[in-house]
């Protein structure tokens, strides 16, 4: 069974490259990793003759067939458990749930068989299983349309977890989890599905693989912590707080990129550095992924905080309807405000301020 990868461009590769959507690089992550490897099939509702509901998969069918790039009946358990099958029998099936609460008729497979086969056989059964979730808001979708599910599947051990919020990472994490034996839920952020970037679809860049975070804006004030959807949004309330005159805040953003496997590597650096840190995803707060991650950089922080680990998330609530759901999401006031409550005027700051007046002497 095959699992060979497209090989990135060398570095400083830029031919080639224009304006291309999310949605763009992951179906041609599809495409391409079909077309190396017979065994990858894709099923869904809806993937083959109309291109999936989203347009990523537009094409596979009449590329590679439709034993290929199959069409399914309207049964989320049984999608998936013919999935397990495919994959038991040395296949690396992609699955698409349509949409994120659409997922929930077939999460029983996902608990009690694609998560836990490899350990079952004591890994003498990989179950190479991709699941591709259209996940979050942002698109004024009613309710099972905009659900932020990744909690339920992040403390399911034996699945990873990853959320692309660039072009890049949608080609190259989506390519990683094709080719991993472990089962992937990959939940592809709905309002960045239109998102572009300039990209090379025939040269596409490396980016880190699955367990890697990435810092796309170095700060000292205090780190944002974030995944998929909530990445914008973060970079933007980062550039409102250095506009904030006196008051003005220099804010790190980490994409974590991968939930499970979680890179507590770069977030232990990062809050280490600045000494505060918020939390933001749209996913209810309760019991939320912010939860664990805020106990993580306590546990391993804990002398280097300046201020408690804060929260953005979504409301306690089922998700509301589309005219009330800018008031449900994250927004850049509430991230400010959240930065705000970091406790500014600690012991800490005050000696590095006046160590800082005295020429740092002492």
């Amino acid at each position: 069974m095959s699992t060979a990868v497209r090989q990135p461009p060398k570095a400083g590769g830029t031919d080639g490259r224009k304006p291309a959507t999310m949605g763009q690089a992951l179906g041609r992550a599809l495409r391409d990793a079909m077309a190396d490897d017979p065994d990858v099939h894709v099923l869904g509702e809806d993937v083959g003759t109309l291109g999936g509901v989203f347009r990523v998969t537009d094409g596979l069918a009449a590329e590679f067939g439709s034993q290929r790039c199959a069409d399914t009946p309207l049964a989320e358990a049984g999608i998936l458990g013919t999935a397990v099958g495919m994959a038991m029998y040395g296949l690396r099936p992609v699955v698409e749930m349509q949409f994120d609460a659409f997922a929930f008729p077939g999460f029983e497979q996902l608990v009690s068989h694609v998560s836990r086969m490899r350990n079952r056989t004591r890994g003498r059964m990989p179950m190479p299983l991709t699941v591709r979730i259209p996940y979050g808001g942002g698109i004024g979708g009613v309710e099972h349309h905009s659900d932020s599910s990744e909690a339920y599947y992040m403390a399911t051990p034996g699945l990873h977890v990853v959320a692309p919020a660039t072009v890049a990472d949608a080609y190259g994490l989506l390519r990683a989890a094709i080719a991993s034996d472990d089962p992937v839920v990959f939940l592809e952020p709905k309002r960045l599905y239109w998102s572009k970037a300039q990209w090379s679809p025939e040269e596409p860049e490396q980016v880190p693989g699955i367990g890697r975070a990435a810092v796309r804006r170095r700060g000292t004030s205090a780190t944002l912590i974030t995944y998929g959807p909530s990445v914008p949004l973060c970079l933007e309330a980062a550039e409102a707080a250095r506009e904030e005159g006196a008051e003005s805040w220099d804010l790190e953003v980490i994409d974590l990129r991968s939930l499970v496997p979680f890179d507590e590597e770069t977030v232990v650096a990062s809050v280490r550095r600045t000494g505060r840190a918020v939390v933001v995803h749209e996913s209810p707060g309760f019991a939320g992924p912010g939860g664990e991650i805020a106990a993580r950089v306590t546990e391993r922080c804990f002398h280097y905080l300046e201020a408690p680990v804060l929260r953005v998330a979504g409301f306690d609530i089922p998700y509301p309807p589309p005219m009330l759901e800018r008031h449900h999401l994250p927004g850049v006031d509430r991230i400010l405000d959240a930065v705000a409550r970091l406790q500014w005027e600690s012991g800490w700051t005050r000696q590095q301020e006046d160590a800082g007046r005295d020429g740092g002497a002492g």
